[in-house]
């Protein structure tokens, strides 16, 4: 620890802190424009400059690190008057003339900035090129009048997501913020995550989706856990008059550390779907609205004679559900009504196998935080530039200072631009190939644990003759991984979607020989699909949905879009209820449709990828009449008189988890 001084105030605090973190800790505010806690220290506006005692010149406390006995002035009249001229400078340069600006009024940095200096004018003549306003994008709108050039959004775009679009041009008054070769930003390769908007301290980089529609002061602020996929992005959901306005990454956020993708900051927010808010009843062939309690007095009476009989009710969830509703969706359907099709809409394709050779072995996968500082990620059927794109961005960003990464996959994958190896295989050689890389390892004597592993070169050969990369290749991509200090192996649906636990085995044998797995460190990971998925698959709903001669089917959608497969399976059910938040297909062949709540309209708990059980919270009021997927549940269980247990924690550790678990209920549970 180190001891030092500031404004006249003694703390104490770690090694290799600056100044700046170390007045943060303290209480103590110095302003600051390019700075940002989740970015590498820049020192570029100098607004935060201070003084130390023995130095000749301010220093930017963003870069300057403590040292033991240094005392620090923050408030001298040398240093205000430095803030006021730097400020000057920056208002005199561009266009920020604040009453016509969008984030004017409590949300721009920059005019916090000069309030706090007490700044009610610039004295410096304003000079400035009108720059034309980019609004190419369809997310935001990029004002190089209204910039700073802090280079905030340059460095997130590289330091955190790896995406490395956006960057500066020209010299001087006319420097200009680009997307790479000055195209505009809505051609270029922006991958739509919002990053640069968030960090952004003045309006030159402003959310179109929220823009105009009030500042933070007076939106609700709700922290809540992003259902888009199943890596469990923490956010904070900005509200106002019962509408989320605006969806933001939180800074504090376990898994995210503020990153977010565009299907969590921006897909959430499209309302294009048609709502349904009221029940409605098949009479005559047509859908009528009825009510809840005619709704659920029909149902009952159809499926009350069907419990206990084979082939009786077939039942199907999302695992976008909370996992308070998948476990009463299971004790009801499962237990009670003891169905032999209970399943979700995943049918266990990203978990089955994975979950399956837990049961055996137990866990043996690790958390996401092994992508901040792996050396090498190998990819196998897993294309996480498309989904998970959040788990994506904790090594992409790590690839331009030397981190390796090797793609596998038979089809063209967006992760090829990026990789040192490609291995683009022939469908179903997956097994084959992973054997063959043992063997190459085993054989040139590169692992870091035995491996017993007969006829080492016919394993080579069928290797290459099944997988249809060569020699060399395969050679290469061994030699990268066993090489390797902190590898991780990232597998998905290629892998999984084949519902063979071999693949899994020979993936942690894989695992185990290259020293991504050392019983300390677990550098295996699979991407699994939805929000809840892991919880789906620990409460046993990861079968194929087959029906069998079911008299009923009973679909409990969340925010999902319906498959044409689902359609095709369930239209020639004899009896079809459907719980959903909008319109589809499936809901004009029900004959039962109840209203459900969205994703912002219920609470619940969600148990992402790697285990982490986290609680998204109730952000807007659902519509009269819709209730939540729990309630529904509930009302049928007691039109039934069936009594369901609601204890969800109990039921998803009835099962063991292939990463352990982080219950936040009641206590901490491994």
């Amino acid at each position: 620890m180190v001891q030092l001084t500031i404004n006249g105030k003694q703390i104490e605090v770690p090694e290799e802190t600056t100044v700046l973190r170390a007045a943060e800790m303290a209480g103590i505010h110095i302003p600051t424009l390019c700075d940002h806690k989740e970015l590498v220290p820049y020192g570029g506006c100098r607004l935060c400059n201070v003084e130390v005692e023995k130095y000749r010149v301010p220093m930017a406390s963003c870069t300057l690190p403590v040292s033991n006995g240094m005392v620090v002035n923050t408030e001298t009249d040398a240093i205000k008057k430095s803030r006021e001229f730097i400020l000057s400078l920056l208002f005199s340069e561009r266009n920020h003339f604040c009453p016509f600006c969008q984030v004017s009024g409590g949300d721009c940095e920059l005019q916090n900035a000069a309030y706090h200096e007490e700044m009610t004018h610039w004295s410096i003549q304003p000079s400035w090129n009108k720059f034309v306003v980019d609004t190419s994008h369809p997310y935001y709108v990029l004002d190089n009048n209204r910039c700073i050039l802090c280079r905030r959004c340059i460095r997130a775009c590289g330091e955190l997501v790896g995406n490395f679009t956006l960057a500066v041009a020209e010299r001087g008054a006319a420097s200009i913020l680009i997307a790479d070769t000055d195209v505009p930003l809505g051609e270029s390769s922006c991958i739509k995550c919002g990053t640069c908007v968030q960090v952004c301290p003045t309006g030159a980089l402003i959310d179109r989706t929220s823009a105009y529609q009030g500042h933070d002061e007076d939106l609700e602020e709700i922290k809540s856990v992003c259902s888009g996929c199943s890596v469990g992005c923490s956010v904070k959901l900005r509200v106002r008059n019962n509408r989320i306005v605006r969806i933001e990454g939180d800074w504090e956020g376990a898994v995210n550390h503020g990153l977010l993708c565009e299907h969590g900051r921006y897909h959430p927010m499209d309302e294009s779907r048609d709502r349904i808010t009221t029940p409605q009843m098949r009479k005559n062939g047509k859908l009528e609205p009825v009510s809840w309690n005619e709704a659920l007095n029909a149902l009952t009476d159809k499926l009350k004679p069907l419990a206990d009989k084979k082939n009786g009710v077939a039942a199907i969830a999302s695992t976008r559900l909370p996992a308070e509703a998948l476990a009463m969706f299971k004790g009801l359907f499962a237990n009670k009504f003891r169905s032999e099709m209970v399943t979700s809409l995943e049918e266990g394709v990203p978990t089955a196998a994975v979950t399956r050779f837990a049961e055996k072995n137990g866990a043996f996968e690790g958390k996401l935080d092994v992508l901040r500082n792996a050396d090498t990620v190998l990819c196998i059927g897993a294309n996480i530039h498309r989904s998970h794109m959040v788990a994506g961005f904790l090594f992409k960003r790590n690839l331009q200072k030397g981190t390796h990464l090797i793609n596998i996959d038979p089809e063209i994958s967006d992760l090829n631009y990026m990789a040192n190896a490609i291995l683009k295989t022939n469908p179903g050689s997956d097994l084959a190939l992973i054997k063959g890389l043992q063997a190459i390892i085993v054989k040139q004597g590169l692992g870091r644990s035995p491996l017993k592993l007969s006829n080492v070169e016919k394993l080579i050969e069928q290797a290459v003759s099944a997988s249809g990369v060569s020699h060399e290749e395969l050679t290469k991509v061994a030699q990268i991984l066993a090489r390797s200090i902190s590898p991780v192996i990232l597998f998905g649906k290629g892998i999984t979607a084949q519902r063979n636990q071999t693949l899994v085995k020979e993936l942690y044998r894989l695992a185990v020989l290259v020293g991504a797995v050392d019983g300390e460190r677990f550098g295996l990971i699979s991407v699994k699909g939805e929000s809840n998925s892991l919880a789906a698959s620990l409460l046993g709903l990861d079968s194929a949905f087959k029906l069998n001669g079911e008299k009923a089917v009973y679909v409990a959608l969340g925010d999902d879009y319906v498959s044409k497969s689902l359609m095709k399976r369930v239209s020639k059910a004899p009896y079809l209820v459907v719980q959903a938040c909008y319109e589809s297909g499936l809901t004009e062949k029900a004959d039962v449709v109840l209203p459900v709540t969205i994703w912002s309209e219920e609470e619940g708990h969600y148990i992402n990828l790697d285990g982490r059980t986290q609680k998204a919270q109730r952000a807007v009021t659902p519509p009269e009449g819709v209730r939540d997927h729990v309630a529904v549940f509930s009302e049928i269980a007691k039109h039934m008189k069936m009594k369901v247990g609601t204890d969800w924690q109990k039921a998803v550790l009835g099962r063991k988890s292939s990463t352990t678990l982080e219950l936040m209920v009641k206590e901490s549970v491994q």
